[in-house]
């Protein structure tokens, strides 16, 4: 498998200790997604360095967007679960977006406006979990984004250029070249972790990782 230290990104600064760098791949229509930010804090907690990326899930989705049923069953439950738990609201919204213009403006931002990035990327997951915003329109994303501290001049730009949408197809390039076919994904070590597994398996992973004599959790490879 292709090390992601080695296909990293273009103007990726170089990490002071790769070895602590933890690539996590996201859409924000991915429900699992966005309850697994709480996976994220197991790796911050051990001193792994996060870079959020992006990988959109669902290219098959039109522009006007793809109308949802009423989600039921025991997946959605267990979503629903994990959001209370975190604190996080979650209404189910009525449509899914095509997230290709959302997920180049974050990425724009965490390369452009690095300052602004988390608080931008929180508030679009919110828009579509919460609020019911529709993330496939520009209107919704600038407004999030000066929210964040992002000139809206800057962010229309960005949206009316191709370079955006070019560090998209990037993070998709290096996400495949690691084995990554869905979201969420962490890459770890050497190691794919594909899917939300449960906290504690990606602490038994974190764990391992500090202290190579520690046993690995099943699922990662």
């Amino acid at each position: 498998m292709t090390d992601a230290n080695e296909a990293r990104l273009p103007e990726e600064p170089k990490a002071r200790d790769p070895a602590r760098d933890v690539f996590h791949w996201y859409d924000f229509l991915c429900p699992f997604c966005y309850v697994g930010e709480t996976r994220n804090a197991v790796f911050e907690r051990h001193g792994f360095r996060i870079i959020d990326l992006p990988f959109e899930a669902h290219p098959d989705i039109p522009p006007e967007g793809r109308a949802m049923p009423a989600r039921e069953g025991p997946v959605y439950a267990m979503i629903e679960a994990e959001a209370r738990e975190a604190g996080l609201p979650l209404v189910w919204p009525a449509r899914l977006p095509n997230t290709r213009m959302a997920l180049a403006a974050a990425e724009w931002a965490r390369r452009r406006a690095a300052d602004a990035f988390p608080a931008f990327r929180k508030a679009l997951f919110a828009a579509h979990f919460a609020l019911g915003e529709d993330l496939g329109d520009r209107e919704t994303i600038v407004r999030h984004a000066v929210a964040s501290g992002i000139a809206p001049a800057a962010m229309r730009a960005a949206l009316d250029g191709t370079q955006a949408y070019g560090f998209v197809d990037r993070s998709e390039a290096m996400a495949r070249s690691v084995g990554v076919r869905g979201t969420p994904a962490w890459f770890v070590g050497g190691r794919l972790v594909a899917g939300l597994y449960p906290a504690e398996q990606l602490e038994q992973l974190a764990r391992a990782l500090d202290n190579p004599g520690v046993p690995e959790p099943a699922g990662s490879r």
